[in-house]
């Protein structure tokens, strides 16, 4: 096949992906296998499985990581460019629009209120990928002890610091509690070292910047990127340190226009991550229509892009990588730390949804419906809305 139908052909394949990818990174692993293994055999199911091991080491969107590199598998660097592209994009357009969703409904003059189920249905979500995380993530004591005081520490301390600071801590406290030997040996690895310099680059720049230039769009950036590299798991995990920094810390946003964008955003396919182009919208709010625009298209820029350049440079040397215990011991800890941090996060958004009977009667019937699996994601959200409306 000549390679352009190849690309094309396999590019609409990503897009069928994106279409049906809901519900988190759990979920989109299923639409990978169907689609793109079982349908079209672009890779084995165990060379999948090999790739979300790859991808849960690394931090950022580990969905999308997934995919992309299957497209560079596919068809090399650009393809993989090509199909982060086609993946996101649509879902961040979407998203960017609903950052003016506020606006809109004032200019209606529909009051806001009857978004407020949006957040306790948000909850919701997180707390059955919380418990879900959780099952997955504790195999013993050190992992169940993990989990629990990362949950105890990101409670009490809500600073944006503490979240890296507990995730490195956790893979230290893996890999010195393990009775495994040889973890760390020597290895020959041929990186391209220039992927990992503009990663670098972008990392100190972009907070040298923000720091010397004081222009809000470069802090957004930083921000964003920051969260790119620093956060393990995927979506769900980005939460809480978007939350902390955004609504808590910053103050660009309450918590209700918080949680409705993150409610919103499950409704939708495609990459969790896209909840970048909403906070960034609603924090460069204030200002004219395209500056809201930017701050939505930096920000989603800012979060995928350091997971795209780790791609670039890890893939390439994945074979040899892979045979290191050391980095999957360390996995196991960082795991279990995400799910404290997941965990906390469900309660502490609980909190400021405000603990009314109303709320808690929205989060508990998402969580059985999304449990029976009998009713979509989508239409979940839609009823929500429905429901604020009507009531």
């Amino acid at each position: 096949m000549p390679k352009k139908l190849l690309w094309s052909t396999f590019l609409k394949d990503i897009f069928t992906c994106s279409l049906g990818a809901y519900g988190g990174p759990e979920a989109h692993y299923g639409v990978f296998t169907d689609q793109l293994v079982i349908k079209k055999a672009y890779l084995s199911e165990e060379e999948l499985i090999e790739l979300i091991a790859l991808c849960s080491i690394l931090p950022g969107p580990t969905s999308t990581q997934t995919i992309v590199s299957i497209g560079y598998k596919t068809g090399g660097p650009l393809l993989a460019f090509f199909t982060m592209l086609v993946w996101a994009l649509p879902v961040l357009i979407m998203m960017t629009t609903l950052s003016f969703l506020y606006a809109f409904l004032n200019h209606l003059s529909i009051a806001t209120t009857s978004l407020r189920f949006i957040g306790p249905m948000a909850v919701g979500f997180i707390v059955l990928a919380a418990f879900r995380i959780g099952k997955k993530v504790v195999h013993g004591k050190l992992t169940l002890a993990l989990l629990i005081s990362s949950a105890i520490i990101t409670y009490f301390i809500r600073a944006p610091w503490i979240f890296p600071l507990v995730l490195i801590g956790g893979g230290i406290i893996s890999v010195l509690q393990s009775s495994e030997k040889n973890l760390w040996y020597r290895i020959s690895l041929k990186p391209p070292w220039y992927f990992f310099i503009l990663f670098v680059v972008f990392a100190i720049g972009s907070i040298l910047a923000s720091t010397l230039l004081n222009n809000h769009l470069l802090e957004l950036f930083e921000h964003f990127y920051r969260y790119g590299y620093l956060v393990f798991g995927g979506g769900q995990v980005v939460v809480p340190v978007m939350h902390t920094e955004l609504v808590q810390y910053y103050q660009y946003m309450t918590n209700s226009e918080f949680l409705t964008g993150y409610g919103l955003v499950q409704g939708l396919p495609g990459p969790m991550f896209s909840f970048s182009a909403y906070a960034g919208g609603m924090a460069a709010r204030g200002s004219t229509a395209i500056y809201q625009v930017l701050g939505s298209v930096l920000s989603g820029i800012g979060i995928f892009l350091p997971g795209l350049l780790l791609i670039y440079f890890i893939y390439p040397i994945w074979d040899k990588l892979r045979e290191v215990k050391g980095i999957k011991v360390a996995l196991i800890g960082i795991n279990a730390v995400a799910g404290g941090l997941i965990t906390i996060s469900a309660l502490i958004l609980m909190q400021k949804s405000g603990i009314t009977a109303m709320n808690l009667a929205v989060t508990v019937l998402t969580l059985i419906l999304l449990q029976s699996k009998k009713i979509p994601a989508p239409l979940i959200v839609l009823m929500v809305l429905m429901a604020g409306f009507i009531f």
